[in-house]
């Protein structure tokens, strides 16, 4: 299990842009046996969890009195250096399932797509419910039951640890294979030249003709 040290923040401290310039990560937990309780937490280390973790692994906080059990629910990103500026920790408690995103891992190869089909992945993450100290760290795809085109795989389809359930219907399509479509280029007609020269013609003949109609300047005296 992985572990990260918090601290408790009160509405005293430093404001939100002024932790974040310090190096500090403002963040709250909850749950449904935890009241709200805003914490901090060093950016640094959060970073490091947040690329083992994701949000499908359970995070012992540590500096709340007891070892907290939470998985991290929500992380707000900064829309210009993409990084983390609030973090949200669900408090879980055992026995007691919750729902989760896991993330899908495509392994093997399709015959289908090695004899030119187009593979298409409909979903890369999986919803699902179970005891969150049984929460995998990610679900395996086998691609190479895709063997012509037409074939798809579905949620039901997919082999869970045990104690895990689907949380979508298992109809949902997970990947297919389809045929590859070539697209027609249609060859733009040739332009009409005669159109143009006649247009032309029209054009300069209009000119002559009002070059001659056009009256002769009178001689200077």
């Amino acid at each position: 299990m992985l572990t990260l040290t918090v601290e408790k923040r009160d509405g005293k401290g430093a404001k939100a842009p002024a932790l974040l310039r310090s190096g500090i990560l403002p963040g709250v937990v909850y749950g449904a046996h935890q009241e709200a309780t805003p914490i901090s937490i060093n950016s640094r280390a959060f970073e490091k969890i947040l690329r083992k973790a994701g949000e499908a692994t359970i995070v012992s906080l540590d500096g709340l009195g007891v070892a907290l059990p939470t998985l991290i629910h929500e992380v707000d990103l900064d829309p210009i250096t993409n990084l983390p500026r609030h973090v949200d920790f669900y408090a879980v408690t055992k026995g007691q399932k919750v729902e989760v995103a896991i993330p899908l891992t495509f392994e093997g190869t399709s015959p289908a797509v090695e004899a030119g089909a187009n593979l298409v992945k409909v979903l890369h993450e999986l919803e699902v419910s179970a005891d969150p100290m049984n929460l995998p760290p990610g679900i395996v795809v086998d691609l190479s039951v895709l063997a012509a085109i037409g074939d798809r795989i579905q949620a039901r389809d997919l082999k869970l640890p045990a104690g895990v359930e689907l949380a979508i219907e298992p109809e949902e399509v997970i990947a297919l294979v389809q045929e590859v479509v070539e697209e027609k280029v249609e060859e733009a007609a040739p332009a009409d030249l005669s159109a143009i020269e006649v247009v032309k013609k029209g054009k300069e003949e209009t000119a002559e003709g009002d070059a001659a109609a056009a009256p002769e300047a009178a001689p200077k005296e």
